[in-house]
């Protein structure tokens, strides 16, 4: 059986505000460490009103002191918008207080739209240091070296595990050439998967790291006792995503019976396509779809995301995905 992980987004709910976001955060990841979910990774972004973990770093210690087992992280930390130093000391400080349990995974996309970013004093050409800013950042995680003037206090010597997060070729190639562990965002840019994962395998050099390509596959789960039901919860995050792309991001949206109403034709069109690396319907149907997504991409692990407005509901859809992956996995063993 691969494992299987989560993605939270700490989603803002209409009706709700962001205290009870980090509540429900904190109790699925105390659900999840009893199913055998693997990790739990919370994303960066900013100015965005449905999304709660613009201070990942707070809110993995959040979801850490809530827990004991599971491994919890970031999916990732845009590190364009901090220093390396910054990022060590936080995940420095965190690998302390959770020895064995944090992992930093990385991204380099501004996690915003372009205003913010310049809020966040993010300038243009910083995506051009990226490379040279995961090398920083990992030294900071090491062992301490012979006249090294400048430490993260916490942070020498933890060895947080790194990451390479992407949608396109570049992260592969760069998580290849690094011999870093690599997650592809196909859970809402599944154009490149494919090819993102035959040019990190096929590109990987072994580290002190990885001695092997090891590739993370993100989906999204929709899962209830009945199709109707799934698509019915499946329509606060094709709401929410809609209005992102538009320009229009909000508080996750109540769930709908009419999103092929309610949604213009071309915009649903977007969204179902971006959405398309997805599993939704009954236990069995989520078993079945999530099956054939690890058959056909052959990932080292799956993260699933499932925003849904019905904290619940997302709860019982996390438990289907988990049982289905068990499932999965007894069937493979057994063949």
């Amino acid at each position: 059986m691969i494992p299987y992980s989560v993605l939270d987004l700490a989603p803002i709910a209409e009706g709700r505000n962001a205290a009870a976001s980090f509540a429900h955060s904190a109790d699925l990841a105390k659900h999840a460490e009893s199913w055998g979910y693997n990790r739990f990774w919370l994303a960066e972004h900013h100015n965005m009103p449905g999304i709660a973990s613009a201070a990942t770093a707070v809110v993995i210690g959040h979801v850490a002191a809530a827990t004991s087992t599971i491994r919890v992280g970031s999916g990732g930390v845009m590190l364009p918008n901090h220093s390396p130093l910054v990022i060590a000391e936080q995940f420095g400080t965190l690998a302390t207080l959770f020895q064995g349990r944090i992992d930093c995974g990385l991204g380099r996309a501004p996690g915003t739209d372009m205003g913010t970013a310049r809020a966040l004093r993010r300038s243009k050409d910083m995506n051009d240091q990226f490379p040279q800013d995961v090398v920083e950042l990992m030294g900071y995680f090491d062992d301490p070296q012979p006249g090294q003037q400048i430490k993260a206090v916490p942070g020498t010597g933890t060895h947080v595990p790194v990451w390479i997060l992407g949608s396109s070729l570049y992260g592969a190639q760069l998580a290849a050439h690094l011999g870093l562990p690599y997650a592809f965002a196909s859970h809402f840019a599944p154009d490149a998967l494919e090819h993102a994962g035959q040019v990190y395998r096929e590109m990987f050099q072994p580290s002190k790291f990885l001695d092997a390509p090891y590739f993370m596959l993100a989906c999204n789960v929709y899962a209830a006792e009945t199709e109707a039901e799934a698509r019915f919860h499946m329509s606060s995050h094709q709401q929410s995503f809609a209005r992102l792309r538009t320009g229009t991001p909000g508080p996750m949206p109540k769930p709908v019976d009419n999103i092929e109403e309610l949604l213009d034709p071309g915009i649903l069109g977007m969204v179902n396509h971006a959405l398309s690396v997805s599993a939704c319907g009954s236990p069995a149907m989520v078993k079945i779809q999530l099956g054939s997504m690890i058959q056909r991409y052959q990932p080292d692990e799956i993260i699933i995301n499932g925003s849904m407005h019905d904290h619940q509901a997302r709860l019982r859809s996390f438990e289907i995905a988990a049982d289905a992956m068990k499932s999965i996995g007894a069937a493979g063993a057994a063949e």
